[in-house]
């Protein structure tokens, strides 16, 4: 469960820490307090994109970190796929927004991406905003529903599987179908290619190759100038004594003065070991001088074949080193199209295989998916009715399409709100409060297969009140007694439920806004709740009426 949010720096919240429990958490606060900001923080929490106008201003950057306690297996096998481990079941998030737009983020104090947020978070925290009332108006939606109730991931991944492949091997087959002259236009070119590429047989490292030889040819002179350099600087030339004589002559004259001083004869061997050293070096660069070789014919056979080799990386831009691949890859691709008809049955006969694999799995779905969708209109509106809508029908319509990305199905959820009336789309007929209401039911149903420990509910209770608004924060009751809740509302009746109220407001101190959320003891609920009922003014009897509703609860 979430257990500590901190924001720093995000909006009109310069610093706060929320410390949440399990239960029901509720958090209200006058229109404009900032309680949209605490949502939008915890989106920024699991990796959805942000702006950097949400930078509070005057900032060079946010903070956002979020810890949870007690995380459950899906969660830590998620972090053990992303190269992350769990502090015996505390999980750390956190995320900086910068001014230049970049963010950085950390798992468990060590850097992350923005995408392993958002991978991590799909286990941690369902978010459902009143945008997402709307998602019902799209029909797109609807067959996900189902597929989640259903438990239908393992069969919907085989199919996309085989459906994946399916289409791999039908794009072969029309391009195999394509013009016939384009065919025989692309055989020229490849031949004309891979020839080429053949004939010039390539070598890996070849290039490097050629280019060190070219730079000892070219660079004979120049080397033979300095070898013979230093030949003579040690062999001497004529006019003077080289460096191997005057070392012997000073090793003799050393030798002759230690029979004098015994100390001098350290000095002596150190010159003789010199002067051999020396006479091994000399011997060394006549080997060198010797080996050189000078041929300009060489040189010009590198030069040709260098020019070749450039030539052919820039016009088929590839590295050198790869040529000889992209020659049997063009080679591959020729024969293919050379034995055109053969291969074409082949095609055929393994894309009608796949199609027919495809169908049969997308069929036993299809017919998964029947079964269940009957269930999960009967379970969400066995809810709705607790929420105050008794005669609501709720009837999934199917049609079969051909192949997609899910299925062979087109779902649709049609509804009924008042007796008498044909189920029509959601689109045609419901309520802003009606929408509401049917999605807490279809979270509340979905959520006894869902593995998310913590949900937030952000203004669930739009276009509703009264009895109704109590059935939902009942609701939200009972879906708390198996996952952490956290609800933002405008209304009291939900609001008296709470395991726990946080109250969110702001105040301007030197021109500037601020905005805190703390959380409220019984007497403080007691003020919160006579607000909402009685705004600014709160009477003796907003405040008796509050006092009940927390007796009731």
């Amino acid at each position: 469960m979430l257990k500590t949010l901190y924001i720093e720096n995000i909006a009109v919240i310069e610093k706060t820490s929320i410390d949440f429990n399990n239960g029901l958490n509720v958090l209200t606060g006058e229109t404009g307090a900032g309680k949209s900001i605490i949502i939008d923080s915890i989106n920024a929490i699991m990796g959805q994109r942000t702006s950097k106008e949400i930078i509070r201003t005057g900032a060079q950057s946010a903070f956002v970190s979020a810890q949870f306690e007690d995380i459950n297996d899906d969660v830590i096998s998620k972090l053990e796929e992303l190269g992350f481990s769990d502090d015996e079941g505390l999980l750390i998030l956190q995320r900086t927004l910068n001014q230049n737009g970049k963010s950085n983020c950390k798992i468990n104090g060590k850097p992350a991406t923005v995408s392993m947020l958002r991978e991590l978070a799909k286990s941690l925290i369902n978010i459902h905003g009143q945008h997402e009332s709307y998602e019902l108006f799209s029909p797109e939606t609807h067959i996900d529903y189902i597929d989640n109730f259903g438990d239908c991931k393992a069969l919907l991944d085989e199919y996309k599987s085989l459906y994946k492949q399916y289409k791999i091997l039908n794009k072969k087959l029309n391009e195999a179908n394509s013009d016939e002259s384009e065919r025989l236009r692309e055989i020229d070119l490849l031949t004309y290619q891979s020839n080429e590429l053949f004939e010039a047989d390539v070598q890996v490292g070849e290039l490097e190759a050629l280019e060190a030889e070219r730079t000892a040819l070219m660079s004979f002179e120049k080397v033979f100038s300095l070898l013979n350099k230093a030949k003579q600087s040690l062999d001497g030339n004529g006019e003077f004594d080289g460096g191997i004589e005057a070392v012997d002559s000073a090793a003799a004259a050393i030798s002759k003065a230690s029979v004098y001083n015994a100390e001098y004869e350290g000095l002596s061997d150190t010159l003789s070991d010199a002067y051999y050293n020396l006479k091994d070096c000399e011997e060394s660069i006549c080997d060198a001088i010797d080996n050189l070789e000078s041929d300009p014919r060489r040189l010009e056979e590198i030069e040709e074949r260098l020019d070749l080799l450039n030539r052919l990386s820039r016009k088929y831009n590839c590295p050198c080193d790869e040529l000889s691949e992209l020659a049997d890859t063009y080679q591959a691709r020729l024969e293919e199209l050379v034995n055109f008809d053969r291969n074409r049955e082949e095609l055929i006969a393994a894309c009608n295989t796949a199609k027919e694999n495809t169908l049969a799995v997308a069929k036993k779905l299809s017919a998964v998916r029947q079964k269940t969708a009957k269930e999960f209109a009967a379970r969400v509106k066995t809810e709705m009715a607790f929420l105050n809508m008794p005669n609501v029908e709720l009837v999934p319509q199917f049609e079969q399409i051909d192949f997609s990305s899910k299925g062979i199905d087109k779902v649709e959820l049609l509804i009924s709100a008042n007796p008498g009336e044909a189920p029509r789309p959601v689109a045609k007929i419901a309520s802003g409060g009606e929408l509401s209401r049917m999605m807490l039911a279809i979270k509340t149903v979905l959520a006894s297969t869902d593995s998310v420990d913590t949900l937030i509910f952000d203004e669930v209770d739009t276009g509703i009140s009264g009895s109704a608004a109590e059935k939902v924060g009942l609701k939200l009751k009972e879906v708390s007694a198996d996952s952490q809740v956290l609800c933002v509302t405008h209304q009291a009746q939900i609001a008296a439920l709470a395991d726990y109220h946080y109250l969110i407001c702001k105040q301007i101190e030197q021109g500037r806004t601020f905005t805190e959320v703390s959380q409220l003891d019984h007497n403080g609920r007691v003020r919160e709740l006579a607000r909402i009922i009685g705004g600014v003014n709160i009477s003796e009897a907003a405040l008796t009426h509050a006092e009940s509703m927390l007796k009731q609860k």
